[in-house]
């Protein structure tokens, strides 16, 4: 009896097998669905969109952007969490979405647990800027500002919970203001109202940012990064202006469901990585003041390493939230 058991999980877990390698060595047969998180015009989607073009290109089918706001980007999370693992829906994420949301979210109806890295996808450089009309020229003078007119400043970000309110949160507690924060359903929407004087500024990388400093549409206060950006040398580091403090580093990276057959996650993350090493990409990742990662980055172990520990980063950060 235990030998017809044994022999018939045998079996099963053969075909299940031959299976899957039937639906990794037909995949993809159809259109990708990429989740972006957010309204369209931020970095996550900007960068959504260069890789996913790339990826389309080498895979031979169109990976179509579905934009979805909402909750910081949980609302997609939970989208993309509950979609069937056959490598047709998968989802850009940062560290907002895929490690603060856990300590600001208590009620998610998904885990860390259910989603699988393909790999890191572009590492961008966090930014503050401000209406054109703003009194501030320096960080010096805008910290002062705001110390004399406390939760007079209002800094939009693109809802609480996305990697640009986290930083919004990792500012305002490196100088020790007290600014009102303004949540929308992307960085896009918070840029439009910035720049049509709505808001006094934005918190946001520098990928979106980059067009509307260069355009002079908006005026960049500060970036967190140990190096000035070639794409935007005039903009002092935060060591330049005296909040070192003011430090962060934003990613994205892209993941599946759950239980997406490993042989389509690798084919997934292969064409990532064709993707990130195209001349082309590169080229508009420079100008947006992006950072194409390390082959190292690009893969599921990094990534799987990565989202646990900046989980408790930021279980820290917000803990007095």
């Amino acid at each position: 009896m235990k030998t017809k058991t044994t022999a018939g999980l045998l079996v099963g877990a053969l075909l299940a097998l031959g299976s899957q390698s039937a639906t990794a060595q037909d995949y993809p047969a159809k259109a990708i669905t990429m989740i972006v998180p957010f309204a369209a015009g931020g970095s996550s989607d900007v960068i959504a969109r260069l890789v996913g073009d790339e990826m389309g290109r080498v895979l031979g089918q169109r990976i179509i952007m579905e934009n979805m706001g909402g909750a910081g980007g949980a609302t997609a999370l939970s989208r993309a969490a509950k979609a069937e693992p056959d490598g047709y829906t998968i989802v850009i994420g940062n560290s907002g979405t895929n490690a603060a949301s856990y300590s600001i979210y208590p009620d998610l109806k998904y885990t860390n647990a259910d989603f699988a890295p393909v790999g890191l996808v572009a590492k961008t450089s966090p930014m503050i800027a401000l209406k054109l009309d703003f009194p501030a020229k320096t960080l010096t003078e805008f910290v002062a500002y705001a110390k004399a007119n406390p939760g007079k400043v209002s800094l939009g970000h693109a809802g609480v919970g996305s990697s640009n309110y986290l930083i919004c949160r990792t500012f305002i507690k490196a100088a020790g203001v007290d600014v009102a924060l303004v949540s929308y359903r992307g960085a896009g929407p918070a840029l439009n109202d910035l720049m049509g004087g709505q808001i006094d500024g934005v918190c946001d990388a520098a990928t979106s940012l980059s067009g509307a400093v260069q355009g002079e549409k908006v005026k960049a206060l500060v970036v967190a990064t140990p190096d000035r950006l070639a794409s935007l040398p005039a903009v002092p580091t935060s060591a330049e202006a005296g909040l070192p403090a003011f430090q962060a580093q934003g990613w994205n990276a892209i993941f599946v469901p759950k239980k997406t057959p490993d042989a389509i996650v690798a084919k997934l993350n292969a064409a990532l990585k064709t993707a990130l090493a195209s001349q082309n990409l590169q080229g508009r990742f420079r100008d947006l003041s992006s950072v194409v990662p390390s082959q190292e980055e690009i893969t599921p172990a990094f990534v799987a390493q990565l989202v646990p520990a900046e989980i408790e980063k930021y279980r820290v950060l917000l803990q007095d939230k």
